[in-house]
């Protein structure tokens, strides 16, 4: 289980808010998608829809594994949501979801995905469905319990996995950090280049529109890199629309390069 390991020590652990399937969905989605390193333009949340529509991903005891699919190489990714009050989800069982465990899954380790999924389902299946994670009181207790599933599991006898989840933890206990805050801190942009002219920035948090717009010749690099530093901000390119004449709108992710991101 090292995709979701990661998930736990990169702080891609939510509470999900509310009920809605689709929601809770494009909200881990959305933080895979802003992962640096993983290809700009990459579109999961659009994937990981189209993907459910052709059948519902439920594992049934409360949990679901939905996943997107990617070409070529890149590392498995996982971004893992939990329900409090359960999400109707569908599921053959007809439970409602409370652990949501998402993958981006590349075309070179779709065999990784399938065994780290199926690692997931023979654990649930030995613990009943490891109710101990979906009622923990807070996202830290969730997280301890998660770890306790991943040690659970057959891949835990790997000296280097072990390794990694003691690393987790004295870090978190070191500094009390709350993991999964800093989802909320990822804001969408629209970034309007010009051909000649000054960026116009389209954001809901008016100190980034300040920030970027100070250097507003940078962000025509978007086109090239896909991923910018600018004035303080990480600028990660998820879409790109050309109009004419030299004009290009793209969808964005922002957030604080000095916060705790993966």
């Amino acid at each position: 289980m090292k995709a979701l390991l990661a998930a736990l020590e990169e702080g891609r652990l939510v509470e999900l808010p509310g009920t809605d399937k689709t929601e809770a969905l494009c909200l881990l989605a959305t933080l895979l998608e802003a992962i640096p390193g993983l290809q700009a333009g990459t579109r999961v949340v659009e994937s990981m829809l189209a993907r459910e529509q052709t059948g519902n991903t439920g594992l049934g005891l409360g949990w679901a594994c939905p996943h997107a699919h990617g070409p070529g190489e890149g590392e498995l990714l996982c971004a893992v949501g939990w329900s409090p009050s359960g999400i109707e989800y569908g599921a053959l069982d007809g439970k409602p979801v409370h652990m949501v465990v998402m993958y981006y899954v590349p075309e070179s380790l779709k065999n990784t995905y399938l065994r780290e999924v199926s690692a997931i389902a023979r654990v649930l299946d030995r613990r009943a469905g490891a109710p101990e994670v979906e009622m923990g009181k807070d996202l830290n207790e969730v997280r301890l319990r998660l770890l306790d599933v991943i040690a659970s599991s057959a891949e835990a006898d790997s000296v280097g996995l072990r390794a990694r989840m003691v690393q987790v933890e004295a870090r978190q206990a070191a500094t009390g950090q709350q993991v999964g805050s800093w989802t909320e801190r990822i804001i969408p942009a629209s970034v309007l280049v010009i051909s000649g002219r000054p960026a116009v920035i389209l954001a809901q948090d008016a100190a980034i529109v300040a920030a970027l717009e100070t250097r507003s010749d940078q962000l025509e690099q978007l086109a090239k890199l896909g991923d910018l530093e600018v004035a303080g901000y990480r600028v990660l390119k998820r879409a790109a629309q050309v109009y004419q004449p030299g004009r290009v709108l793209y969808d964005c992710l922002v957030w604080k390069t000095n916060q705790s991101l993966p």
